[in-house]
């Protein structure tokens, strides 16, 4: 593959207990939503790639699930997806949120972290919730327990100092190819995006009474000769209680769910939407491999 010498291009994963902010992250630097967002713990179920370009340079991110202990087939999925990313990368930056303390989640990152042969950046988000005075007492927890590339104290969500962790980056990277066109901003499919783009607005409409243990399985997704798509998809839970819920007094909060997905679906697509949804109980989904496979949890993803 031919490329100028003074183009650089490479890919940074980035990794981190659930909830510090990775998802918030890559949004911002993409300049729009590929990646769910939402403040349940273990959102993130696959590697989201997201693509950065300018015309100096384009980086590949890659979104890790949040590691945390696994407890079934899908956690295991999720964990041995985020330390494959590590395998594909030039570098990697380490989340954690400063407005939580470093606890045995990180300690186990941090240990998986030293066999990796890759610069390693510690990034300490969230920091527009603190007391700008305990930022430095934040950084000593963690400044001798990694040989760190840099540290970065940000802010995801209002943007402090993302703008220096790219240019550091962009430095860091080798001179390659633009992998994607210039208006690329992720490999998933469309499909993949739509799934979670109505399983945000469930976290986010119904986070006291439904846990993360949700999927969105997209039936069909069609194109009119008008330019609408029509999309049909099922929302899968563990018990009917949850079901119950979902749908809401008079199917309320099923539209709601819909109402909100279908925004910001339209806003992705670009053309006008109509959202149909039903929502099934299927008991130990997340343990049964076929079930995950046909939701794209697949072997051959890690």
């Amino acid at each position: 593959m031919e490329f100028d010498s003074n183009f650089h291009s490479g890919f940074v994963a980035i990794v981190g207990r659930p909830n510090v902010g990775k998802s918030t992250f890559l949004n911002r630097i993409i300049g729009q939503k590929i990646a769910i967002m939402s403040d349940k713990a273990q959102t993130t179920r696959n590697k989201i790639q997201g693509v950065y370009t300018d015309d100096e340079s384009q980086i590949v991110f890659l979104d890790t699930p949040g590691i945390h202990k696994p407890n079934n087939k899908l956690d295991d999925f999720m964990e041995k997806s985020a330390f494959s990313a590590l395998k594909e990368v030039d570098a990697v930056l380490f989340m954690v949120s400063a407005t939580e303390t470093r606890g045995a989640g990180d300690n186990f990152i941090i240990n998986r972290l030293k066999d990796i042969d890759k610069p390693v950046y510690l990034i300490i988000n969230k920091i527009d919730e603190i007391n700008p005075n305990k930022l430095l007492s934040i950084m000593d927890i963690y400044k001798k327990a990694l040989d760190w590339k840099e540290v970065f104290p940000i802010s995801a969500l209002q943007g402090n100092n993302v703008d220096e962790l790219m240019d550091n980056l962009k430095q860091l990277l080798p001179a390659g190819p633009q992998y994607y066109p210039e208006d690329e901003v992720t490999d998933h499919p469309e499909r993949f995006i739509v799934a979670e783009l109505i399983r945000e607005k469930i976290l986010m409409l119904a986070r006291d009474e439904i846990p993360y243990s949700i999927a969105i399985d997209i039936l069909s997704m069609k194109t009119k000769e008008n330019g609408n798509v029509d999309i049909q998809a099922d929302i899968l839970v563990d018990r009917p209680g949850q079901k119950g819920i979902l749908i809401g007094k008079q199917g309320s909060m099923l539209k709601k769910i819909g109402t909100l997905a279908r925004q910001d679906i339209e806003d992705l697509l670009g053309s006008k939407v109509y959202l149909k949804l039903w929502v099934k109980v299927h008991p130990g989904w997340r343990n049964e491999s076929s079930v995950l496979k046909s939701l794209g949890y697949k072997k051959d993803n890690y």
